[in-house]
């Protein structure tokens, strides 16, 4: 294991690996600071120029734009009072009072400190506990299903459709083609690329132009004012963040929790753990120290299952899959024996990125403050073309164009009906190796596939019994639990009723 580290430490020291986590992090300040831009849209948009690089530039690359993305949301959050991602709503809690209280410097610095500590910390957790966990790949998918936001069924219906469409294109073990309608581009299958951009970027776009977002009017207040954070403060402070830290990483191990309840959960224990507990909402310190070091807290976590289970615990970490899985890199247990060494230097870079955070951030923060007024009707195009040219440039098929449009549209229609797309994108990535699994199964049993699995497998056999009981299990307590909520909601209703005719 300390063999291990060393080379990935040594792997790390070039000057090209530090400038591409400081480039991915300019980026993600940059679109976090933008009211109305994700930073899942910047992931999905730049996400092919991971591709043309080597693994240890590109996936930096992209972690930089990631905990880049989860702080650059709180600097409009405090400033407007418009939350840039949504990992920044609990900072409008008390973000905006302190700037109206003419103390937005101050806001901005304890959040960029908080931000840095609570990500700097519960990564170096993440390297000590990551080579400790190893998971089977088909309860992988039952995973995804349960922890994607929505109803079980709702992921599950994208979970299948996504291992429809993996499907499409030749059979990994006969190369026998299949569902290609006789349209001869579907021969080849479909590329994760234009499936990633298309779910995750095409519909954030479509969404900012629905929503007609344009620029803050109020041009005065996007500008840190007041004195800087002194020590004595950041003191007071450090408590909060510590515990928020420890909360937030343990929220980051548990996929599809994230860093928005991370995020309220940190300020609620602030507030119950303070003295004043009155100030808090009206420009409190650590109102906004809380939430800020909570939701970075969650980023480094969120590796864990990622590359232990290969399950993201959000549609960020989703995206990053993506990437390793275009890069040769299966997350999984068999990626910390084949690739331990790149695997921990790509680790260990996110305490490259966590200080790099507090160096950018302190220099550039007044300059990403002016960001916030920056008119969206020049940057919806901008980040239109991005998407299309990135799709296009991986591959130079047109094809890839049509797909990623169709794939937009359908992310578009599937947001708006509130089903989430991360098991769709699992579903596509995981079905293509456990398929080849199952086909070299079939092959060696020689015709007896049963009497093989008894006899060789008994724990696949184990896992294929238990697999239909957790379905009907983990249905059977989302119907009980949304039954109790309509039921909940009715007696509510029917009490305010019950009030208005005693007020009549």
């Amino acid at each position: 294991m300390l063999e291990t580290l060393i080379d990935a430490t040594l792997m790390l020291m070039r000057i090209d690996v530090i400038l591409m986590i400081a480039a991915g992090m300019v980026l993600g300040i940059l679109v976090g600071a933008l009211p109305g831009f994700t930073t899942v849209m910047a992931m999905a948009i730049v996400l092919p120029i991971s591709f043309f690089l080597e693994p240890i530039l590109g996936i930096p690359f992209l972690i930089g734009v990631y905990k880049g993305g989860i702080f650059g949301g709180s600097i409009p959050a405090i400033l407007v009072n418009i939350p840039g991602t949504g990992a920044a709503v609990a900072t409008t809690l008390d973000g905006p009072a302190m700037t109206r209280n003419g103390q937005s410097r101050k806001a901005l610095e304890i959040a960029l400190v908080a931000s840095a500590i609570g990500d700097f910390l519960s990564s170096f957790g993440t390297i000590v506990v990551i080579g400790l966990i190893a998971a089977i790949l088909i309860l992988s998918l039952l995973v995804i299903v349960v922890s994607s936001s929505g109803s079980f069924l709702k992921g599950s219906v994208m979970l299948l459709i996504g291992m429809f469409i993996a499907m499409v294109g030749q059979d990994p073990i006969g190369a026998m083609v299949r569902f290609d309608f006789g349209f001869h581009p579907l021969q080849a299958g479909i590329d994760l690329l234009p499936l990633i951009i298309g779910l995750f970027a095409v519909p954030e776009i479509l969404i900012a132009i629905e929503r007609r977002q344009r620029s803050i009017d109020t041009k005065d207040t996007a500008r840190p004012e007041g004195e800087r954070l002194r020590w004595g403060e950041f003191r007071r402070c450090l408590r909060t963040i510590l515990r928020s830290t420890a909360l937030g990483g343990v929220i980051g191990m548990i996929p599809g929790v994230g860093q928005v309840v991370a995020a309220f959960m940190g300020y609620s224990a602030a507030k119950n753990a303070s003295g004043t507990p009155e100030r808090f909402g009206k420009g409190e310190l650590e109102g906004v120290a809380a939430p800020e070091a909570a939701n970075n807290a969650v980023n480094g976590p969120t590796m864990v299952p990622l590359l232990t289970l290969g399950i993201p615990g959000d549609n960020i970490t989703a995206i990053l899959l993506g990437a390793f899985v275009a890069q040769g890199l299966r997350p999984g247990p068999q990626l910390f024996e084949e690739q331990g060494v790149l695997v921990y230097a790509i680790l260990l870079s996110m305490l490259i990125a966590c200080v790099l955070l507090l160096v950018i951030g302190y220099l550039l923060t007044p300059l990403f403050a002016r960001v916030v007024t920056i008119d969206k009707a020049y940057l919806v195009p901008l980040m239109l073309l991005f998407a299309v040219a990135g799709t296009y440039v991986y591959r130079s098929n047109p094809m890839d164009l049509y797909f990623m449009i169709a794939f937009g549209v359908f992310g578009y229609i599937a947001r708006k009906l509130s089903f989430d797309v991360t098991p769709l994108v699992m579903g596509f990535i995981l079905l293509p190796p456990l398929e080849y699994a199952v086909g070299q199964s079939i092959l060696l049993s020689r015709g007896d596939f049963l009497g093989y699995l008894v006899g060789s497998r008994p724990i696949t056999v184990a896992v294929l019994i238990l697999t239909p009981i957790l379905i009907f299990w983990m249905a059977s307590r989302q119907r009980k639990q949304t039954r109790a909520e309509k039921q909940a909601v009715k007696a509510q209703l029917a009490k305010k009723e019950a009030a208005a005719g005693r007020t009549d």
